[in-house]
């Protein structure tokens, strides 16, 4: 006990205060937070394989790193957004999309191939009482760009045919 005092005394006395250990790391900053990280930007978004500019878009990481929320901002029409986090009990990733229309998508899915394809039911998405399935798949193209190629299937997933494929090209390597 007498050398527990004198050591604090002695710690005291020159100013130097005792170890500390190290803080625990954010609670969302292991590898599998970061694996829509590709897509966190300031963008403008053209259909793929043209020169049109459709949109901005803002991607941006929140919430200590447990999210990825995107603000869409079309040129014509009203915009939308979502949130996107990873669940880490199921290993999945959940994306709710609100758009300029009543109600949200919910969309889940994860990495695959070093992208992210997320899954979800739309309803009325090609007018009332037009559901389908929605898969979205998000990969970085070799020039640092995205790619967000959307697909629709009104037959449960059976065939896929392209409902939208879009190019995000980053604001910072405009002209």
């Amino acid at each position: 006990m007498l050398g527990l005092i004198a050591s604090l005394a002695l710690l005291q006395a020159t100013g130097a205060s005792a170890p500390q250990a190290a803080p625990p790391p954010p609670p969302c900053s292991g590898e599998e937070f970061a694996a829509f990280d590709f897509w966190v930007g300031e963008w403008d978004v053209y259909p793929n394989g043209t020169d049109r500019k459709i949109a901005d878009s803002r991607i941006e990481k929140l919430y200590g790193g447990c999210a990825v929320r995107e603000n869409w901002m079309p040129l014509r029409g009203a915009g939308g957004g979502s949130l996107n986090n990873l669940d880490p009990e199921s290993g999945r990733w959940h994306q709710t999309w609100i758009g300029s229309s009543p109600g949200r998508v919910e969309f889940e899915g994860g990495p695959v191939d070093g992208g992210m394809v997320l899954t979800g039911f739309w309803r009325n998405v090609n007018g009332p009482g037009q559901h389908a399935l929605i898969r979205m798949t998000y990969t970085k193209q070799p020039d640092g760009s995205v790619r967000q190629h959307g697909e629709a299937s009104t037959d449960q997933g059976v065939t896929w045919q392209t409902s939208f494929d879009f190019i995000y090209r980053s604001k910072r390597e405009a002209p």
